[in-house]
């Protein structure tokens, strides 16, 4: 996998997610749900991602995975942190679930690995 392949495939579950929250948020119940902070996060993201996975833009793209990476792995540790508040338990914005971060640190590890993996 490699940073272009990341940002495709990553685009496309993120956009997906990101506009299937805005018509079922509560696609797994308690267990998964989308707030608006989440969905627009997740479409704006995953737009990002396909646009710049053409683009001839060298190692840039290595770059902004290792962002996406670092930044994933941020919301997962805080999310575990505040995992037993109240919803909406990060800073008021939005609620990070144990699912939420779970797939956080798996999308930062993924990242990083696309990022600074084998070609």
């Amino acid at each position: 996998m490699n940073p272009k392949q990341f940002l495709q495939i990553g685009g496309v579950i993120l956009l997906v997610l990101g506009i299937l929250g805005y018509f079922v948020p509560n696609l797994l119940g308690e267990t998964l749900y989308f707030d608006q902070s989440e969905n627009v996060a997740h479409t704006v993201l995953g737009i990002v991602a396909l646009v710049l996975a053409p683009l001839p833009i060298g190692d840039l793209k290595k770059w902004v995975v290792v962002l996406v990476g670092l930044v994933a792995l941020f919301f997962a540790v805080a999310g575990f942190i505040v995992a037993a508040n109240a919803a909406p338990n990060f800073y008021g914005i939005t609620n990070l679930e144990m699912l939420d971060n779970v797939l956080h640190a798996v999308v930062g590890v993924w990242a990083l690995i696309a990022a600074f993996g084998g070609k």
